[in-house]
């Protein structure tokens, strides 16, 4: 069953995003590589962010026990005889988690020069040291003489940083193409429209291939099913401002989603 939004479905930016971020790298790369034969390749490379759990807080219930919980546990006696506290509490800490992150590469064929990077933009890349280590790396690209495609389907964390401030939209997809740096193609996305379809550049001589990111889109949710997971009975998790939230209402209803 397709998805009842007309492009982005801000279901998907909650916790299935890493799947969907994944998935939809891999089809960007099938659609892709059919068109780049025989002169280029276009292939997935993996990388893991460390990452901190967010909302871990400290309160004063963290800190301090109870007296009678800190008094439950009696001294032990060590083979010296001194008499050493047993640990009245044991807790867990928070524990940095690796995310993967996929990045479309395409290659020429005949030695390997990356031409193209395809990032699609996940939430680590927006926020905390996520961030700073996908900026390095796109400072990196952004050097380069290499293409740079930045699909940002992600409402939450911080857009990429710009000279010029970006317009209001929920999202973008961003060009930078070797020998037009420092100026970006733009396109603002808005919800109640598909996905652009975007010219990716190859060498000089070559022209563009095309990429249809709602038809990309499309495909992984139908395919792996993404109706069966996500629930639109209630607000998605990344919750939508109050205009977009009714249009999304009366778009779920009419299309039996909601009742």
């Amino acid at each position: 069953m397709p998805s009842p939004f007309p492009g982005m479905d801000p279901y998907l930016e909650g916790s299935l995003w890493t799947t969907v971020h994944s998935q939809l790298s891999a089809e960007i790369a099938r659609q892709l590589a059919p068109r780049l034969r025989p002169r280029y390749l276009a292939l997935m490379t993996e990388r893991f962010v460390m990452e901190m759990p967010e909302g871990v807080a400290v309160t004063q219930s963290n800190i301090y026990p109870e007296v009678g919980v800190a008094q439950a546990r009696p001294a032990v006696l060590t083979g010296g005889g001194a008499a050493v506290a047993a640990a009245p509490l044991q807790l867990a800490t928070a524990m940095p988690t690796p995310v993967p992150h996929v990045t479309v590469e395409i290659r020429d064929a005949a030695n390997r020069q990356l031409v193209t990077a395809i990032e699609v933009l996940s939430p680590t890349n927006k926020r905390g040291d996520g961030r700073d280590e996908y900026l390095a790396k796109r400072g990196r690209l952004l050097l380069s003489n290499a293409h740079l495609l930045e699909i940002d389907l992600l409402r939450e964390g911080q857009r990429v940083p710009m000279r010029q401030p970006l317009p209001s939209a929920p999202y973008f997809v961003l060009l930078s193409r070797a020998e037009r740096r420092p100026v970006l193609e733009v396109w603002p996305v808005a919800l109640d429209g598909p996905l652009p379809t975007v010219p990716v550049p190859l060498l000089p001589g070559d022209a563009d291939v095309s990429l249809d990111l709602q038809h990309a889109l499309t495909n992984i949710y139908d395919l792996l099913g993404y109706d069966l997971a996500v629930d639109y009975a209630h607000d998605p998790e990344a919750p939508l401002p109050d205009p977009l939230a009714a249009w999304a209402d009366g778009l779920l209803r009419a299309a039996g989603r909601r009742t």
